[in-house]
Formats: C-alpha cells, sequence, structure tokens
C-alpha cells in the first residue's frame, strides 16, 4: 500500500507533489531544493551551504518515514553548474560515510527558484 509522506521539518512541496511515497518497503524522495523549512525561504546562493540545506531536508523526511541516510540506496544530484560538482561531493562525504548509496549527478539548465542543487533519493528497509 502507496504511503504519503509528509514533514514541516521540510520544506513543503513547491508544486503538485509528495516529499516523499513508500510503498513496499521502499521511499522515494522527491527532489529536495535548498529551502530553509523555518523560514520558506532559499538559503544563501553557495553550493556548501545549499547541499548542506538538501540533505538536511532528505534527512528531515528520512526520519519521518523511519529510514535514515543509511538506508539510502540511491541519489540522484541535479547541479545547475558542473564547476560545483567538487564542492558538493565534500558535503555529500559528510552525510553519507560507510557504504555510499549508487548516485549519479548532471549539470541542467535550470533549477525550482534559482536553486544550484536538487536532490533526490531512494531508500529501503
Amino acid at each position: 500500500m502507496k504511503q504519503i509522506i509528509q514533514t514541516s521539518n521540510a520544506p513543503a512541496a513547491v508544486g503538485p507533489y509528495s516529499q516523499a511515497v513508500e510503498v513496499n518497503g521502499m521511499l522515494f524522495i522527491s527532489g529536495q531544493v535548498p529551502i530553509n523549512p523555518e523560514s520558506g525561504e532559499l538559503v544563501q546562493p553557495d553550493i556548501v551551504l545549499q547541499t548542506q540545506q538538501v540533505l538536511e531536508n532528505i534527512g528531515a523526511i528520512l526520519e519521518k518515514a523511519g529510514y535514515s541516510y543509511a538506508s539510502v540506496v540511491k541519489t540522484t544530484c541535479l547541479l545547475s553548474d558542473m564547476e560545483n560538482f567538487k564542492a558538493m561531493n565534500g558535503v555529500y562525504a559528510t552525510f553519507f560515510t560507510g557504504q555510499q548509496p549508487a548516485r549519479a549527478a548532471f549539470a541542467v539548465k535550470g533549477l525550482p527558484l534559482g536553486a544550484l542543487i536538487e536532490i533526490e533519493a531512494i531508500a529501503i528497509k
């Protein structure tokens, strides 16, 4: 059975989608952009700060659903500029230690709200 996951500790969806959906022991987290859930504002245009916020948002959703960063098996990172790849990796490595998930990273033409990064994730129990 499909269950919609929603938490106020991560930003509300900026469109017609759910923060995450859980089905059959798998959690599908929608792409998260660097919005501070307390202020509702995009964090400063700095890739380190934005990556930190995105991964904190993902962590809040994981926690709400009863998962952890260790449960994540796949992420997709969308970057507005591949020049930010190295800095993003530095922050990313602090959240995913030990057995890192599979990952893809792409440069895209633009991201919602002018964000520098968006990350989606899949986790399993």
